[in-house]
């Protein structure tokens, strides 16, 4: 076929345009984009979100008092001494010789302060069969893991010699460290292994090393210049470690979808006969266009992590942001630059079997060849049947996504416990159930945080011994309520044990009636008192609070830009309507699948994650942005195919036709790359990451088979010419159409079956 001449416009086509006529210095600017981006990280250093910043209300006015205060509170720990025969009791001599032990041996360590008896503070059980010796870390608490090592030696060499006691420690920093030590580097590895696990899936998918490099190439290099911005960026927002997770998982997404939906465009082109410029040109034009629409769609999607007020989730909406923004960046200018320059040699590395050799013959063309846009055979089958009769297949399709969903009608949001985190995978979780079972609250007590003009004032420690009565005798706590004084700073701490312990609901309950009941009528009494209620459960409740407040906001802030960027970006009202209801209903689904599997245990055994019961409070909201993000992805390549087909003079139903099979092969890599990443975080012990991994793997699983297989074929044909409708009063919106200006192109009449375009380029 003769290379003709192709006019184009648009950012994108003028972006690999000049990238190609200036190969040397694009990649040369690229590479020092990422390595000043990543200088200037390592220079400023990042900034971590503070504990005061991480929530609204109480649980932030508590935070607050005590780092204005310039209060280090310890890392509490405990040993909880049980006897093992059930007649056995604390104050029997070998119990209490062994209490003693304890008090003598975490003491001789040095790394402790304050180390109580039980028999000086009443920590013993309502049964009397247990007791906790109870003390505080020396030094800052966020590094007490590190330092507990000793203590946790003094604790078992103590056990060795009371083999009829049940002796173990728990608390802040012996928790800390066991997470590390079982799970510090599962992270890591997940990470790491995503890597690998993508680059083996393009090696499959485009057979040959050189092309399958680049994606990770992309990907990885933005991953590193972001990680860089987010250091400087930290000091105007402060980031995190999940925000920095969360990065790495979108980035290595988004980064190796961008670059393949290029790359396997560019490669159609050359394979259909046309030369390497005009090929480059193309694919500017078309799939660099899909990028930068998909992109800016992600980026307003992250932006709705912005709205809900809590710092984690702006830190990770904020650093999702930038990496989608730096991959879409790089895929439109750097990537037309490395395939100029590599030309041919991007098959090197061919692996033998994968795909059939390409024989060129003496005029450079190629023979025995698979026509590049025949597209995927499967889905060519399936496509027939579907738009043979779309009505059908649209009801059963909607059926069988409607189905999947309904179970998240009755979905139920909280803060994992450490027993639903973690299961039986860590000792430690016994040992905090044996507390909870003897001292309920004990291990996970609320915390009223008491500042007065003088705390040594009568009515203030009138107002706190009254407070420390009635919160047994409400029934919100079976003690001890314990007070810790710091007179210099006119605060003082309140531990109270709540009744219910692990049981998040009934633990909620005493909460309340603390705050509503217990503190009004008696620290609320004192003029000039603060005594706001914070702790693991308060902290829990608090958070899911801010959250719902915040559901409204981001959904209507990600729908509606969504929406307006579909409409300029396909000057559609149709197209722009049917991208949102699809993409609702694929994050519904994947709603339903894992309310089914972790709330109902439907399977659950299949990814271990018995018993958990609830779905982590901050997945829904987290699952609906970034799957609502991705999910545009797909949607948009595949319909950027269809409009463009369209445009080139085919029928509605043939456009959708050779627009879905000829995306099928690059939308399926994409996909089984995410699961794949995905399913790894799926992998690790703790279930809220399982619960991530897995629910991000199913939606975008569902997303590229029966959304973009099935259910988007069968609406479009069904709705016919509709499915370009635009109302005249829009017509004066900005036009960021098609890159590749149609009336360019010279019009092929539509095959009888899927065949290769037939572009005038």
């Amino acid at each position: 076929m003769a290379n003709g001449h192709t006019r184009v416009r648009g950012i994108a086509a003028r972006a690999g345009g000049w990238s190609a006529r200036h190969r040397w210095a694009a990649v040369g600017i690229w590479v020092l984009f990422v390595v000043l981006a990543m200088g200037l990280g390592s220079a400023a250093g990042r900034v971590d979100v503070n504990e005061s910043d991480q929530l609204k209300g109480e649980t932030h006015t508590a935070a607050k008092i005590i780092e204005d205060a310039g209060i280090e509170e310890p890392a509490s720990e405990s040993v909880l001494l049980q006897a093992k025969d059930a007649g056995g009791k604390a104050t029997d001599s070998d119990f209490r010789s062994a209490v003693a032990a304890v008090v003598e041996a975490v003491g001789a360590t040095g790394k402790v302060t304050d180390v109580t008896s039980p028999y000086d503070t009443g920590t013993i059980s309502k049964d009397g069969r247990s007791a906790l010796v109870q003390f505080d870390m020396r030094g800052d608490s966020d590094t007490a893991g590190e330092r507990v090592e000793p203590v946790l030696k003094a604790v078992e060499s103590v056990r060795k010699d009371h083999t009829g006691l049940r002796i173990e420690e728990i608390g802040g920093a012996s928790m800390m460290k066991q997470y590390d030590d079982a799970f510090g580097d599962d992270f890591q590895k997940a990470e790491l292994s995503a890597v690998p696990v993508a680059l083996g899936i393009l090696l499959i998918a485009f057979g040959a090393l050189v092309a399958a490099l680049l994606p990770v190439a992309l990907a990885v290099t933005a991953i590193m210049a972001t990680m860089g911005l987010m250091g400087v960026v930290s000091h105007l927002m402060p980031m995190s470690d999940t925000a920095n997770s969360v990065m790495l998982l979108v980035g290595l997404a988004v980064g190796v979808d961008y670059c393949l939906f290029y790359l396997r465009r560019e490669r159609e082109e050359r394979e259909a006969g046309r030369d390497a410029a005009t090929a480059l040109r193309i694919a500017a034009a078309t799939s660099g266009r899909a990028i930068i629409v998909s992109g800016v769609t992600v980026c307003v999607a992250m932006a709705g992590m912005l709205f809900t007020g809590l710092a984690e989730f702006e830190a990770m909406g904020l650093a999702s942001l930038m990496v989608v923004a730096v991959a879409m960046v790089g895929s439109v200018t750097v990537l037309p630059a490395l395939l100029s320059l590599l030309g041919e040699r991007v098959e090197k590395g061919r692996v033998p079997f994968l795909h059939r050799a390409k024989r060129r013959d003496a005029d450079g063309g190629r023979k025995n060849r698979r026509p590049a846009a025949e597209g995927s055979r499967f889905w060519g089958a399936v496509l027939r049947v579907v738009l043979a009769r779309p009505a059908i297949s649209l009801v059963v399709a909607t059926g069988a996504l409607l189905a999947i969903a309904a179970p998240a009608l009755g979905m139920k949001t909280q803060q994992l416990t450490l027993d639903q985190e973690f299961g039986n995978s860590l000792p430690i979780v016994g040992t905090y159930n044996r507390v909870n079972d003897a001292f309920p609250g004990g291990s996970e007590p609320a915390e009223v945080v008491v500042k007065a003009r003088n705390i040594n004032a009568g009515d203030v420690k009138a107002a706190l011994a009254d407070f420390r009565e009635r919160a047994v005798a409400s029934g919100a706590s079976r003690g001890p309520v314990d007070i810790k004084v710091h007179a210099e700073h006119n605060v003082a701490f309140v531990y109270v044990p709540l009744v219910g312990g692990s049981d998040q609901d009934k633990a909620e309950k005493s909460l309340q009636l603390l705050r509503d009941t217990v503190r009004p009528e008696t620290l609320g009494k004192v003029e000039g008192v603060q005594a706001p209620i914070t702790g693991q459960v308060a902290g829990s409740h608090d958070f899911n609070d801010q959250l719902i407040g915040s559901v409204t906001p981001v959904f209507a802030f990600v729908v509606v830009f969504a929406f307006l960027l579909m409409l300029v970006s396909f000057r559609s009202l149709t197209i722009a309507i049917t991208s949102i209801v699809l993409n609702l209903l694929s994050v519904a689904a994947a709603y339903g699948i894992l309310v089914a599997v972790f709330q109902h245990g439907w399977g659950a055994s299949l990814v271990g994650a018995e018993g958990v019961g609830a779905i982590v409070a901050w997945l829904p909201l987290f699952l609906f942005v970034i799957l609502f993000g991705l999910s545009m992805d797909y949607h948009v390549f595949v319909v950027s195919r269809i409009r463009e087909a369209r445009l080139r003079g085919r029928d509605t139903k043939d456009a959708i036709r050779h627009g879905v099979v000829t995306t099928a092969g690059v939308v399926t890599s994409a996909a089984v790359i995410m699961v794949a990443v995905f399913a790894i975080f799926g992998t690790l012990s703790m279930q809220s990451m399982k619960q991530m991994g897995v629910g991000l793997a199913a939606a975008v699983l569902i997303d590229a088979t029966i959304i973009r297989g099935v259910l988007l074929p069968a609406v479009m044909a069904l709705l016919g010419e509709r499915n370009w409708y635009l109302p005249k009063w829009l017509n004066r919106m900005p036009d960021l159409t098609h890159d590749e200006a149609a009336e360019a192109v010279a019009p092929t009449p539509p095959p009888a079956a899927v065949e290769g375009e037939r572009v005038g380029a």
